[in-house]
């Protein structure tokens, strides 16, 4: 399964390309503002969690070069054939979008629940708010905008579910159901968000790919940031960490072993002390440390962090790891330099 990163777009405080996310957060960042970047057509209606990944998916299919015209909305009315803002470069049929997030639309939910529960009835809530209770909401939105017609899958699962969605993008362009796929991750800092989470504060973010196969990359010119090689879901970091290493039994599953690699750098999962004890001495990234939990988001956000790694000349291959011994999974993905090395 083969597939290259073409395009990181980033709607993150402090943050505007992937070298930043090598560094800490700086304090006080100011919060993202969607109509600052895209525009204010189309965002009225949106919650939070769509209105970032609507920003970081322009912004990755822009650097990309699937996109041209201003960022603003198509205008309303507007019918297959007539002219759009936002021109995909690329068949619509051939970009599909999988996004991940576990909070995104978590304050519509509370919202409509608190009404049904105050008046015992549905009948009150806004029409304008029933679409937004579905998860699949930020995919979907993302695809309307950007005209993607392509495969359209919502992640909802946990703090894997960033780097699930990855593997997701990589099967559709094994499976050739895609040949450009737009991921994103995206958790919003809102107040039920807030709740749920005690104390811990939100990453209020969203960060973008764009995957393709290497030979459509080539083929039209693209940059290549990162090469995508072995992904993996185990029951915890130790356990990941060791079979996508080539060190322990479970990464030799299978008729042919992995190679046994020596990681350059890496990021782990969130939580004080979900990495402890894991590749003692080897380079270390925490992009969402001093942002905020970054849940569904992180596993895209760690890969947008190795595009950062491998731009500034850095070594690979890098390790991706998200989802605590806590949690009910862990995933792990080795990324390679452009060049292969």
């Amino acid at each position: 399964m083969q597939a290259v990163m073409t395009a990181v777009g980033l709607a993150l405080p402090g943050a505007g390309a992937p070298a930043e996310l090598l560094l800490p957060a700086p304090p006080e960042a100011p919060p993202v503002d969607p109509a600052a970047l895209i525009g204010k057509k189309g965002l009225r209606y949106q919650d939070r969690a769509t209105q970032l990944a609507l920003c970081a998916a322009d912004d990755a299919l822009r650097h990309a070069g699937l996109l041209t015209g201003p960022a603003e909305a198509p205008p309303r009315g507007t019918v297959d054939g007539a002219p759009r803002r936002n021109v995909l470069t690329v068949p619509a049929e051939s970009v599909a979008v999988v996004a991940s997030s576990n909070l995104g639309n978590l304050d519509t939910v509370q919202e409509v629940v608190q009404v049904v529960a105050r008046t015992g009835s549905s009948r009150l809530t806004s029409p304008i708010v029933t679409p937004r209770l579905s998860s699949n909401v930020v995919a979907s939105e993302t695809a309307i905008r950007f005209t993607c017609r392509g495969p359209n899958l919502m992640l909802c699962n946990g703090p894997a579910s960033g780097l699930d969605a990855v593997f997701w993008a990589m099967t559709l362009l094994a499976a050739g159901r895609a040949e450009h796929v737009l991921v994103v991750g995206v958790e919003p800092a809102t107040t039920a968000a807030g709740e749920l989470l005690g104390e811990d504060r939100v990453i209020d973010a969203a960060v973008a790919l764009v995957l393709e196969r290497p030979e459509r990359a080539l083929a039209r010119g693209a940059t290549v940031l990162a090469r995508l090689g072995r992904y993996l879901r185990s029951g915890d970091p130790r356990s990941c960490v060791a079979a996508l290493s080539g060190r322990s039994p479970a990464a030799g599953a299978g008729p042919v072993a992995p190679e046994r690699v020596t990681v350059a750098a890496w990021t782990g999962p969130e939580g004080h002390h979900a990495a402890d004890g894991l590749l003692p001495g080897v380079l270390r990234y925490a992009p969402a440390e001093g942002r905020g939990t970054a849940s569904g988001a992180l596993g895209v956000l760690q890969c947008a962090t190795a595009a950062g790694h491998f731009g500034a000349g850095g070594q690979g291959p890098f390790l991706a790891v998200a989802g605590s011994a806590a949690d009910d999974a862990t995933a792990g993905l080795l990324l390679h330099r452009p060049d292969g090395r």
